[in-house]
């Protein structure tokens, strides 16, 4: 696989691929989440390409004191290759390379199986409580 940077034009093909993977909720326009997400640390968002295809997105964040971690997709095709391992090692990477001493993630509580995954490359679920507020609505 090849990981590079988000490039504009892998727009459509993210996307989708989101939606193969069931990350987009109706609350979240994926398209307004990209543009969003270029005005902030677009060096973050990767891809993964096979056969010249996405099959693989992850978007990274720093805000300065800790990483975070959103759209980890990988196509259901391409699972358990290790593909999802490999792109979370390479924006692990480049998270701490920008200086951050932590990662943190969300995972839905529909999607709780994915936990697995997580543990098996190094997270761990804390005693944490998740809030959030929307600001806008899409």
């Amino acid at each position: 696989m090849i990981i590079r940077e988000y490039s504009p034009a892998d727009e459509t093909a993210v996307v989708a691929l989101w939606e193969r993977c069931n990350l987009t909720r109706p609350q979240n326009n994926p398209g307004l989440d990209i543009q969003r997400k270029l005005k902030v640390n677009p060096e973050l968002f990767l891809v993964g390409l096979t056969d010249d295809r996405i099959v693989a997105t992850v978007i990274g964040g720093y805000e300065g004191h800790r990483g975070w971690i959103n759209y980890l997709g990988v196509d259901p095709e391409y699972r358990r290759r290790g593909i999802g391992k490999q792109i979370m090692r390479a924006v692990e990477e480049k998270i701490r390379a920008m200086g951050s001493p932590k990662i943190n993630l969300q995972v839905r509580s529909d999607n709780a199986g994915v936990v697995k995954f997580y543990e098996a490359i190094g997270y761990r679920v804390e005693d944490r409580i998740s809030m959030g507020m929307r600001l806008v609505q899409d």
